[in-house]
């Protein structure tokens, strides 16, 4: 299977636990790395036989900035089945990072990675 990886992908959300994380929200940062065979693809130089990574990252940001969650694991659910809704996506593995979370000692960065595989 191939891969096609979109990193670093940037959208103000309003999950968390906290109140304070749902009235002032945060920035996330997602990672994907989208299982498909690209070989159609290549073969024909035809954007239709891939995925169009730019229609992803939309809807991943539409995930982010839309109803809020209270867990960063049910974000990352959330944007895996939006995925997977992709015919030629297979797999899926998403991080999602809180690099704004509520800690109270020094820290980079919190995330949670799920893999997820269409049935």
């Amino acid at each position: 299977m191939d891969r096609v990886a979109l990193r670093g992908l940037r959208a103000r959300g309003h999950h968390g636990v906290f109140e304070h994380e749902r009235r002032e929200g945060q920035d996330f940062v997602v990672d994907l790395v989208l299982g498909l065979d690209t070989a159609p693809a290549a073969a024909t130089d035809d954007l239709t036989r891939t995925v169009h990574y730019g229609i992803v990252a939309e809807e991943v940001a539409a995930v982010v900035r839309g109803e809020p969650v209270d867990l960063i694991e049910t974000l990352a659910q959330r944007i895996a089945d939006q995925c997977l809704k992709h015919e030629l996506v297979e797999e899926v593995e998403v991080t999602v990072h809180k690099p704004q979370a509520p800690i109270t000692v020094p820290f980079d960065d919190v995330t949670v990675s799920i893999i997820r595989r269409r049935p």
